[in-house]
């Protein structure tokens, strides 16, 4: 939790120059005046008002607090980087010596620790608020490799003229599958399963 404080002729000034410093608004920040202004006679004993600004924990933070806890106690050598954040959504990567072993076989451990970071995300938020975890680049060339997959395994429908169910994938996964192949007339797709184990299939069209 940020805080700054700042001096002013007027409250309206002392908090412009804080709001100002912390990048922030009015709605984002809990205001305490310390010290209200004082126009002294003919100068003397005039004071400045002082007011402290303290910047508000919102649901992200929350959830980016939770991810920083998690890595420090698993000893792990990386940090957190965010990229974009509004209300909705928090765009971060990790960064660091040992980023690798929190990306983890087929990213599963990235996308669990994102899993978990959203359900403390949505735990303080009054709206649908989303992290999204990246580290090394691993989002871009996972996108990738599954578009290729999807290809792949679309040419081996039709050649056997036989479904083809994928491995379970999350929502954000399965989706790039679709968006690959929904242009394909050869094939349709449609997932099937329950979370976590819900997945892709590929079938001919009819």
């Amino acid at each position: 939790m940020r805080e700054v404080t700042k001096y002013g002729k007027t409250i309206d000034e002392a908090l412009s120059s804080a709001l100002d410093e912390l990048n922030a608004t009015s709605e984002e920040v809990e205001i305490e005046i310390i010290e209200e202004p004082r126009r002294g006679i003919l100068g003397i004993g005039a004071k400045k008002a002082l007011v402290r600004v303290i910047l508000k924990k919102t649901p992200m933070d929350f959830g980016i607090d939770y991810l920083k806890n998690v890595v420090q106690q698993m000893g792990i050598s990386a940090h957190i980087q965010v990229k974009e954040k509004d209300d909705k959504t928090c765009r971060c990567e990790f960064v660091g010596r040992d980023v690798a072993l929190l990306i983890g076989k087929r990213g599963q451990t990235l996308n669990a620790l994102q899993s978990l970071a959203n359900l403390v995300v949505n735990k303080y938020s009054d709206h649908k608020a989303t992290i999204l975890l990246d580290a090394e680049d691993y989002r871009s060339r996972r996108k990738e490799a599954l578009e290729a997959l999807a290809e792949r395994i679309a040419k081996k429908v039709v050649h056997s003229n036989r479904a083809y169910v994928l491995e379970p994938m999350p929502a954000f996964e399965r989706k790039v599958i679709h968006l690959k192949l929904q242009k394909d007339p050869d094939v349709e797709t449609y997932s099937s399963g329950e979370e976590p184990n819900r997945s892709v299939t590929i079938v001919p069209h009819k």
